[in-house]
């Protein structure tokens, strides 16, 4: 028989990268089955859904699986077949009612970027070329006219005007309801990477504009849609892009419905594990790559767990390698000291309260630093930890915090090399002494930190808040597993500055108080003044008894830090005590 050819989840090998639904089928590889997305989204009431979801988190596959499930060939085979034992089938009826029964448009904006507008425009036309290519037969039909023929041509060689490049989706829409007499299914992957692309590349309104001219005729009021699906990684503001557009609906990762389609629940990334004899790896993987609450599901990101898999378990980052995350680097490079201080409660594991705004104008990035919140709750690099609704159409009241280990890492990255401007291996051995006590060492490459550090002007506004939040950044990277790391918390008879308390209680507490010499008078000697002032922090801990709450917690041993700055320069007073 023709179906004895798939080899339904025989496999012990995840696919890596390759998001071609019916090739992994036919290959046997081993998937999450997601196919009940189907039932979700023809059983819907929405004409045209917009599912935005950070990149990697399953869209493209998902598409693929919607692009083979309704058309009867793609690529030139036929799908028959290829979804009989896959969880769909079980649903009566339901393959014999829509499975091969709709003309299927299927369009990706993925590699439509380029470092100007003429460029990407290019790519546009490329992209419109290839989508009328894979309906080549609509050249022979009897339901299209010459003159449509001649325009389908012309879309072919690349050589249409503006306007019929930009109304090209809505005429395929036309040509292939006439020819099959059926209502095609219209699948967007990746929408708004041309946007991106324009943001970061200064043609913003340009693009816009473009992408508006070929979406909104398409997706609004058209007799010839049976229903449309959208993807990308935001929802991108109606007033800029879907001027006119009341029929999309949006499901982001703040809603309930879809949430478990994109990405692995806790249950499907257990399954996988089990499959493997790696059970034993669920509490580092949870550590490292869980995090995402979408919708009223905990969803870890696939991409690095199929690669961690893969690897036989190998811990590491490879859903932030996955990009050069330009755009999100760029805009917390140049954030302020006040959101950097609201940052540093992020770095210690704590959570912040921010209104998340939906509705992101790319814009408005540059202008209102809290619209920075919105983009990276929406991008993957924030996790929702509670939300409650607001007045503001498209706001929620969010708690957020960093999702994990990984994203973690990437502040490592952007704080190291670009807030301290310093490296890895210099960042680790100044880690290592902090966390071992090594005085001499720890001023060492504290010193080369901070003389390596961009930005005095920082210091002078706010040097208290630039100083801890210096430390803190510096403190980013110790293994939650491992330490908790405290600010501005009450111990004793007042609050410590920051504390640093190990898990296993036979390791180093660090405490450290921070002061700093606001303005020298007369003829004071900085280096006298910095000496005095670091005892006096070293004083301030023993008499308010900072260390109390480590005591309680039956740690054997602290180490006790005062440093005190002025500019680039320090000094540190220190004791140990035992319990």
């Amino acid at each position: 028989m023709e179906n004895d050819k798939y080899q339904f989840l025989s496999s012990q090998t995840l696919p890596v990268g390759d998001n071609d639904f019916r090739s992994i089928v036919e290959q046997g590889l081993d998937f999450v089955d997601k196919t009940l997305l189907i039932k979700e989204i023809m059983d819907s009431g929405d004409k045209v859904i917009l599912i935005p979801r950070p990149r990697r988190f399953g869209k493209t596959f998902n598409m693929s699986m919607l692009q083979c499930f309704f058309a009867s060939m793609v690529r030139g085979k036929p799908t028959k077949g290829v979804f009989d034992k896959l969880k769909i089938a079980k649903i009566e009826n339901y393959l014999q009612q829509y499975q091969g029964k709709y003309p299927v448009i299927f369009l990706t904006f993925k590699d439509v970027r380029g470092s100007d507008f003429q460029s990407t425009y290019e790519k546009l036309r490329q992209v419109m070329a290839e989508l009328y290519r894979d309906h080549y037969e609509l050249l022979d039909s009897n339901a299209l006219i010459e003159e449509e023929k001649r325009a389908f041509k012309d879309i072919l060689s690349r050589v249409a005007t503006k306007e019929d490049v930009e109304s090209a989706l809505k005429a395929l829409t036309t040509y292939l309801y006439r020819h099959h007499g059926v209502e095609p299914i219209v699948l967007i992957d990746e929408y708004d990477t041309p946007i991106h692309a324009g943001f970061t590349n200064k043609y913003y309104d340009k693009i816009v504009e473009c992408m508006k001219s070929i979406l909104s005729p398409a997706l609004k009021d058209n007799p010839y849609m049976r229903k449309g699906v959208l993807t990308g990684i935001m929802r991108v503001s109606k007033e800029s892009l879907f001027t006119g557009l009341n029929n999309v609906t949006v499901y982001s990762l703040l809603e309930s419905r879809y949430s478990e389609y994109f990405g692995f629940t806790e249950a499907e990334t257990r399954s996988l594990l089990e499959r493997r004899g790696m059970e034993n790896l669920a509490e580092d993987i949870k550590n490292w790559y869980n995090g995402y609450m979408m919708g009223n599901n905990i969803i870890y990101n696939p991409w690095s767990i199929v690669n961690c898999i893969s690897k036989n378990g190998m811990l590491q980052p490879y859903w932030v390698h996955t990009s050069d995350n330009a755009l999100i680097r760029d805009l917390l490079v140049k954030t302020s000291i006040a959101f950097k201080s609201q940052f540093e409660f992020l770095l210690q594991g704590k959570a912040i309260e921010k209104v998340i705004n939906e509705n992101i104008v790319f814009n408005d990035l540059q202008a209102d630093e809290d619209t920075i919140w919105s983009l990276l709750l929406m991008t993957g690099y924030l996790k929702i930890v509670s939300k409650q609704l607001t007045l503001q159409e498209g706001a929620s009241l969010c708690k957020l915090e960093i999702p994990n280990r990984e994203i973690r890492s990437l502040y490592r990255d952007i704080i190291i090399k670009s807030w301290l401007s310093a490296d890895y291996k210099q960042y680790d051995q100044f880690l290592n002494s902090f966390i071992q006590g090594n005085i001499e060492g720890f001023k060492e490459h504290l010193n080369k930190m901070l003389l390596q550090t961009a930005s005095t002007f920082d210091m002078a506004m706010n040097p208290e808040a630039f100083y801890h939040g210096f430390m803190l950044g510096l403190l980013a990277d110790l293994n939650p597993a491992e330490y908790e790391v405290k600010s501005n918390r009450e111990s004793g008879y007042g609050r410590y500055d920051i504390m640093v308390m190990p898990k296993t209680l036979n390791r180093l507490a660090i405490l450290l108080e921070i002061k700093n010499v606001k303005e020298l008078t007369g003829k004071q000697d900085i280096n006298v003044l910095l000496d005095e002032m670091a005892k006096e922090g070293l004083k301030q801990m023993s008499e308010r008894q900072y260390t109390a709450e480590l005591e309680q917690r039956n740690v054997s041993t602290v180490l006790r830090l005062g440093l005190a700055f002025y500019g680039k320069l320090f000094k540190i007073e220190h004791d140990k005590i035992q319990f």
